[in-house]
């Protein structure tokens, strides 16, 4: 019988893997399309004759119907008690919008093609998070998730899209570019029918199915006070994005080409980060690791702004100093689904995305562009600098979810109407 329980185990805990590897590959592709109009905007911008307003204007929107979507779309999944269809359904919506992307003819037709792509990506984070909240064991959660929000994205969106898309869009033009970025998608959807197992459905028969409405989520201590990282840290890394190879060519005196290899350094440091933040997490806790990664995220502005002169030594600070946005996976997925009841999982992961995506990753660009207008460049770093210092302290106001530091889980152990 101890074989047969053992063989069980490691057939469960392979399938487990496979849900996250299949996962990760699809959310790497989410972002892989949604970065493609950064890489591919030196074609597409002087094709369309596209000023720098209508530039931001295209991400803004892409950010704002993914935050509406995610929301909306989560709470339909968590009322129907039923998250793969709706995945599915979103993963081929976003690959059909980024062809349609290549068919754009001016700016107006470019947008509307953005806006859609943002609708049918943004349930995808929240929808695959609760897939697997639901099917990994609570020992590798945060891995887990980490790994599905962070590697993916970082090692397709940051590394592979810029080499592969370019290099498309130079030999066949931008439109074909767009048009085979669409392809992997359809390829995701149909590993996510095939091999995807929804193990929420059915736990939660005989629940309460009231709404989790964003008042009644932010009566939970976990949920308010993660929103509110979530706030600090995308905007950290929306402005980072933005200025930071700005300030290093401009203002540090670093080439172009050093700036480019700098930069890249942050799509390894998170790709890392996925693996390691998530998984000391899980054997310290959330919290500790809330409160320590996110004040190394000071580092990064500190070091750009003191401009060492050997690039390798900025390139160790900038590594080490990104790893902020590893911590992401754990404000976004692994502490608010250790927060809430399985039936309103996806609606409470929506809930804190969208704030972060609406407040940080629309405002804190276009603030940090007004200091920056005022005080010059360094005010955005110093921006960077305040943001990361305060996420650290916001951190010790959370409460403590990881499974080996919690007898039961957060929702039942304290009354509902107590939120905390």
């Amino acid at each position: 019988m101890h074989g047969v329980s053992t063989e069980v185990g490691a057939t469960e805990g392979g399938r487990s893997w496979l849900l996250v590897t299949i996962l990760c590959l699809s959310f790497g592709i989410v972002f892989f399309d949604r970065n493609s109009l950064n890489f591919l905007m030196p074609f597409v911008g002087k094709e369309l004759r596209l000023d720098n307003v209508q530039i931001g204007l295209l991400s803004a929107v892409l950010s704002l119907t993914w935050a509406v979507s995610g929301f909306f779309v989560s709470v339909a999944s968590d009322k129907a008690d039923s998250r793969k269809p709706l995945l599915i359904a979103a993963i081929i919506c976003f690959s059909l919008c980024s062809v349609l992307s290549g068919f754009a003819v001016s700016f107006l037709t470019l947008i509307g093609a953005r806006f859609l792509m943002g609708v049918a990506e943004g349930p995808i984070l929240p929808l695959s998070q609760s897939l697997v909240a639901s099917g990994v064991p609570a020992k590798s959660r945060g891995l887990a998730m980490g790994l599905v929000q962070s590697f993916g994205s970082n090692l397709l969106g940051s590394f592979v899209a810029p080499i592969v898309l370019v290099a498309i869009a130079s030999a066949l033009g931008w439109r074909s570019a767009f048009w085979l970025s669409g392809v992997p998608g359809i390829v995701c959807a149909v590993l996510v029918w095939r091999f995807v197992e929804d193990h929420s459905q059915g736990r939660s028969k005989g629940a309460d199915r009231k709404k989790l409405g964003l008042i009644e989520a932010f009566g939970y201590r976990n949920i308010a006070i993660c929103s509110v990282l979530s706030t600090l840290i995308v905007g950290y890394l929306a402005i980072t994005y933005t200025f930071l190879p700005v300030y290093l060519t401009q203002v540090a005196g670093y080439s172009a080409g050093q700036m480019s290899w700098l930069m890249s350094t942050l799509g390894l440091a998170a790709a890392t980060g996925a693996f390691v933040v998530p998984a000391i997490s899980d054997r310290v806790g959330r919290k500790p690791v809330m409160v320590v990664v996110p004040l190394m995220g000071c580092l990064l502005p500190l070091a750009a702004l003191a401009a060492p002169p050997s690039a390798w030594t900025l390139a160790a600070f900038l590594f080490a100093g990104w790893m902020i946005i590893a911590s992401l996976s754990l404000v976004m997925a692994t502490i608010p689904s250790e927060t809430v009841s399985p039936v309103y999982m996806a609606t409470a992961l929506a809930i804190v995305m969208g704030v972060g995506e609406i407040c940080g990753g629309v405002g804190g660009p276009i603030v940090a562009g007004v200091v920056a207008d005022v005080f010059g460049l360094a005010g955005a770093m110093w921006i960077l600098v305040g943001l990361a210092a305060v996420s650290g302290l916001v951190a010790l106001s959370l409460i403590e979810t990881a499974p080996f530091r919690t007898s039961t889980p957060l929702y039942t152990a304290v009354p509902c109407s107590v939120h905390e």
